[in-house]
C-alpha cells in the first residue's frame, strides 16, 4: 500500500499511537496540495516516533511551502533536450521516470517529482536516446528520475537495449531509492533483466540510505539480489538536518553499508532547493562529519563530500585541510589526531 493522503496517515499513526493535531493534519494536507506526498507502508513502519530521522524524510512539514528561498531548479538541469541534462564532456543524465516509492521531502527534484504531466514519455525518452547517440563523447548514463527502479520491467529492459545499441556507451549508471524505501520493488524478474544486460555496456547502481535505522533485513536482502546479479553498489547520501547531520550518525551508517555491500559513494551538501531550507545546514557541518570518518573508520566507510555548484556548476569536492604546501617546497600535514607531519616535493 501507498500512502498519499492526510486521511491514510492519520489512520496509520493513530495505530503506533502517534496523534496528530487538527491543525498539523491541515499542515501536511496543505503543503501536499504543492508537493505530493508518497510513501511505502514499509518505509512509514521505520517511522518511531514523531520528528525521528525517517519521520523527517517523508512526513510532509510547512516549513515546506512557508520558507521561499531558494529555486526550483537550481542546478539548471532544464535545458533544449527535455529529460537531458548534458554537463560533464563524456557523461549525461537521463530522466526516465517522476514517480519514486516514496516522495523525499528534501528532493532536488520537488519541481517535477510526482506531477504526472511531467513525466518522461517514451517519445521524449527516444529523443533523448537519439542525442546521446549523435554524440560520439558520451561514453556514461545516468538512469534517473524519480526512481528507474519503478517502471516497469519492460520499459526498464527497453531503454537499456536502445542504450545497449550505442557503440561509444561503455558504463550506465542506475540511480534508486527503491532498496531502501520500496525494498519489494527489487524482484527476481528485475534482478534477471538486470543481469542479462548487466555487461557491454557495465551496469552500475548507486542507492540512497540517509540513517542507520534504513538498513534493515529487508533492505539488505535487496541490495543482495542486486549484487547478486553482478551489479556493484554504491551509496549517496545527503547532509540533512533533524536526519544524519553528525559523524557518529553517518559512521554507523556507512559500516552498515558496507556490510551489505554498499559502497559509500557520495556525501552531498543539500542542493537550494525551494521547499527544502529547513533540511540545510552550514557546510562546515559536512566537513566536520568527513574529519569524523576519515582515520576513524575504515576508508572504505569515508565517502567524498562535494557541492552540487548552483547554476550548473557540477560537482565540488570539499575535504578538511590536512595538507598545505610552504614556501620551503615541503609540505605541510596534518593527520586525523591533529599531529603535524612535514614531507618534502624533492
Amino acid at each position: 500500500m501507498l500512502i498519499t493522503n492526510v486521511s491514510q496517515l492519520k489512520t496509520l499513526l493513530e495505530k503506533k499511537n502517534i496523534f496528530l493535531s487538527v491543525e498539523e493534519l491541515n499542515e501536511i494536507e496543505e503543503v501536499t496540495k504543492k508537493y505530493p506526498m508518497r510513501m511505502s507502508e514499509y518505509y512509514f513502519s521505520l517511522i518511531k516516533e514523531k520528528n525521528d530521522p525517517i519521520w523527517n524524510q517523508c512526513v510532509p512539514k510547512i516549513e515546506e511551502i512557508e520558507i521561499e528561498s531558494g529555486e526550483e531548479d537550481p542546478l539548471h538541469e532544464e535545458n533544449q533536450i527535455p529529460f537531458l541534462t548534458h554537463r560533464y564532456p563524456d557523461r549525461c543524465l537521463l530522466l526516465i521516470s517522476n514517480t519514486c516509492g516514496m516522495y523525499c521531502r528534501f528532493c532536488t527534484r520537488k519541481r517535477k517529482v510526482g506531477e504526472i504531466k511531467k513525466n518522461p514519455t517514451k517519445k521524449a525518452i527516444e529523443k533523448a536516446i537519439e542525442y546521446i547517440k549523435e554524440h560520439k563523447e558520451i561514453r556514461d548514463v545516468i538512469l534517473s528520475g524519480g526512481d528507474p527502479l519503478l517502471l516497469s520491467v519492460e520499459t526498464l529492459e527497453r531503454i537499456l537495449i536502445d542504450l545497449r545499441k550505442i557503440d561509444h556507451i561503455e558504463v550506465i549508471r542506475i540511480g534508486t531509492r527503491a532498496p531502501c524505501t520500496m525494498p519489494e520493488r527489487v524482484t527476481d524478474k528485475l534482478c534477471e533483466t538486470l543481469k542479462k544486460y548487466n555487461r557491454n555496456p557495465m551496469l552500475y547502481i548507486n542507492v540512497h540510505f540517509e540513517h542507520p535505522d534504513e538498513i534493515t533485513p529487508k533492505s539488505k536482502a535487496a541490495c543482495e539480489k542486486l549484487l547478486d546479479a553482478g551489479i556493484p553498489l554504491g551509496n549517496q547520501s545527503v547532509v540533512l538536518k533533524g536526519v544524519n547531520s553528525n559523524s557518529e550518525t553517518f559512521k554507523e551508517l556507512n559500516r552498515k553499508l558496507l556490510s551489505i555491500g554498499v559502497k559509500p559513494y557520495y556525501l552531498y551538501q543539500p542542493d537550494l532547493v525551494k521547499g527544502t531550507k529547513h533540511f540545510i545546514g552550514p557546510v562546515k557541518e559536512g566537513i566536520k562529519i568527513i574529519k569524523g570518518l576519515r582515520g576513524h573508520t575504515s576508508g572504505m566507510a569515508v565517502p567524498h563530500f562535494v557541492i552540487d555548484a548552483p547554476g550548473g556548476g557540477g560537482k565540488i569536492p570539499l575535504l578538511p585541510n590536512y595538507a598545505k604546501i610552504q614556501k620551503s617546497g615541503k609540505v605541510k600535514m596534518k593527520n586525523y589526531e591533529g599531529k603535524s607531519f612535514e614531507y618534502s616535493l624533492d
